[in-house]
């Protein structure tokens, strides 16, 4: 294999086809690279190192893992393998045994033919382009030297210590015996959440529950509506309570209510503030730029401080550190805890939720009813322009009587609606979310109003 492609270096991992884009040699170039500047990043030398190592079900994942590990290991770091696990799981390792850095060989969500590696620091901190994926990247296109050797590999299993500290984030004896449908999408979350679930008095209905990198049923992408039409029918079929599907590598769940309908990210993100708050009274939460304001109500309401912050796990994780927040969310899944290395997690939120709805004594669309009733938000959705800035800077003109910030692309704030633009980092697009507090109908116009001038 030649130099590698540029374009698998994305803004928080590395992710191309397996074969084409990367394979054996390039995994062990990568890992080479990952321990090269992870020792520039501790200000030690790669001997005194110790770098987590994990890998999902993906058919490609041993082989590749195997490389990745033989990578870190000449050039002298000693690599914890903890072998099949999910991505969460990877950053509970590195923080929990306070590891200098770590590596999951994941694609995350997408399709079977992908593969690739997500990268940690010290303390489960994201590589992003913007620190350490650029810096591997710029090794690998200047050359490496021959490696030092030495080096070891310790393998280690964490799934007994990853679920204990799991579990202490709610009280189990809070959780009646409600009827839930799990689907896995053959991905790590069977073997990753399952066992704490069978703890938990559940009448669990299990789907797709086998991790199976040839992923036979459907992708492992919940957020796509084709991937998420069979568990929303069957807690509609089963009379579940609610439903739970996680993506590929684990470290995001998406709930279904027990009407079958697919409970939004800024909602999702609401009520785990709720439950948060109701743990840490006056604690700190982080939300993204995209979000319903149904967020910061939420937390103002229950006596918490909400700050808004960028889109992207990297600064969600060092923004949080920083504002010492107990919470994190994103209406993409992703959703941190101070108290999990400020890391994301697919398993804290379903317990979480699990409890909650517990608690309430509630169904989950009875939670759920005064959010949707209140907050009418439109999703996220692209569209391709010539110049991002130049239709950014006509955005703001054109609504330049509105409240205006640029965080984070361009966010307009009303009284009665709002919408943030932000420009894609990879693509010629540009995202918008829009909300009106009045109705879905006048959400709707406010949408394809801003939608005409964006594709004008």
């Amino acid at each position: 294999m030649g130099p590698l492609a540029p374009e698998i270096f994305k803004a928080y991992d590395i992710r191309g086809l397996y074969g084409t884009d990367i394979d054996a040699d390039a995994a062990y170039l990568i890992g080479r690279g990952f321990t090269r500047v992870i020792a520039d990043l501790e200000e030690k030398p790669p001997h005194g190192l110790r770098l987590g190592l994990g890998r999902d079900m993906r058919l490609s994942a041993p082989e590749l893992a195997a490389s990745y590990c033989e990578g870190m290991r000449v050039e002298g770091a000693t690599v914890v393998d903890a072998g099949q696990i999910g991505t969460e799981m990877l950053y509970y390792l590195v923080g929990s045994r306070d590891l200098d850095g770590g590596l999951m060989c994941t694609a995350s969500h997408n399709p079977k033919a992908y593969t690739g590696a997500k990268l940690v620091r010290r303390g489960a901190v994201a590589l992003s382009g913007d620190e350490g994926l650029a810096e591997i990247r710029t090794l690998l296109d200047e050359g490496l030297p021959s490696p030092p050797g030495g080096g070891n590999v310790e393998e280690v299993s964490i799934y007994g210590d990853f679920q204990e500290a799991a579990l202490a984030f709610i009280d189990p004896a809070a959780v009646k015996p409600l009827r839930v449908v799990v689907d896995g999408g053959n991905g790590m979350a069977g073997p990753m959440v399952g066992p704490l679930l069978e703890r938990l008095r559940l009448d669990l209905v299990t789907s797709y529950w086998q991790p199976d990198g040839s992923f036979p049923d459907h992708e492992p992408n919940p957020l796509l509506p084709e991937n998420r039409q069979f568990i929303m029918e069957e807690v509609v079929r089963r009379g579940a309570d609610l439903g739970i599907a996680w993506d590929g590598d684990g470290d995001r769940c998406f709930l279904i209510d027990d009407t079958g309908a697919f409970v939004d990210g800024d909602f999702l993100t609401a009520l785990l503030s709720d439950s948060m708050l109701r743990k840490q009274p006056g604690a700190t939460i982080l939300y993204d730029v995209r979000a319903s304001r149904a967020v910061p109500d939420t937390v103002s309401r229950a006596g918490g401080r909400a700050l808004i912050n960028r889109v992207g796990h990297a600064f969600f994780k060092t923004r949080m550190r920083a504002e010492h927040a107990v919470f994190g969310g994103e209406v993409s899944g992703h959703y941190y805890f101070h108290d999990f290395y400020c890391a994301d997690s697919g398993t804290l939120p379903a317990l979480l939720i699990l409890e909650l709805v517990s608690i309430e004594g509630a169904k989950l669309s009875a939670l759920l009813e005064p959010y949707r009733a209140h907050y009418f938000i439109s999703g996220e959705i692209n569209s391709e322009v010539g110049d991002q800035q130049e239709k950014l800077d006509e955005l703001a003109a054109h609504y330049r009587e509105g409240d205006q910030q640029w965080l984070d692309g361009l966010s307009v704030d009303y009284e009665d609606w709002h919408f943030n633009v932000r420009p894609s980092n990879t693509e010629p697009l540009l995202r918008l979310c829009l909300e009106s507090l009045r109705s879905r109908a006048d959400m709707e116009r406010r949408r394809d109003e801003v939608l005409a001038l964006i594709r004008s």
